[in-house]
């Protein structure tokens, strides 16, 4: 079987895996990060969906840019004036 029977928009096997390989790496650093938003913002149906679904980042890039929410985190805000130095006696 001639390799170019395999995909005729490689002309080898060789550009063929270095193409799959990049799009394996695009796609899990996209659904990490994605996966990541949902998870922290609680949001069960696009974790789901996300982890189920697997688009070459399409989706997670949309959730990411278009239903991700910013969630502020409390500052630590001590209230309570610092105290003076002891008079040494």
């Amino acid at each position: 079987m001639p390799s170019d029977w395999v995909c005729p928009f490689f002309p080898n096997l060789a550009l063929m895996w270095l193409a799959v390989s990049l799009g394996v790496v695009w796609s899990l650093i996209w659904k990490g990060i994605a996966l990541w938003h949902a998870g922290r913002n609680a949001h069960l149906g696009w974790f789901i969906t996300l982890f189920l679904v697997h688009t070459l980042g399409i989706l997670e890039i949309i959730y990411i840019f278009a239903f991700h929410r910013v969630v502020p985190r409390p500052q630590k805000v001590s209230h309570l004036e610092p105290l003076a130095p002891r008079k040494r006696r």
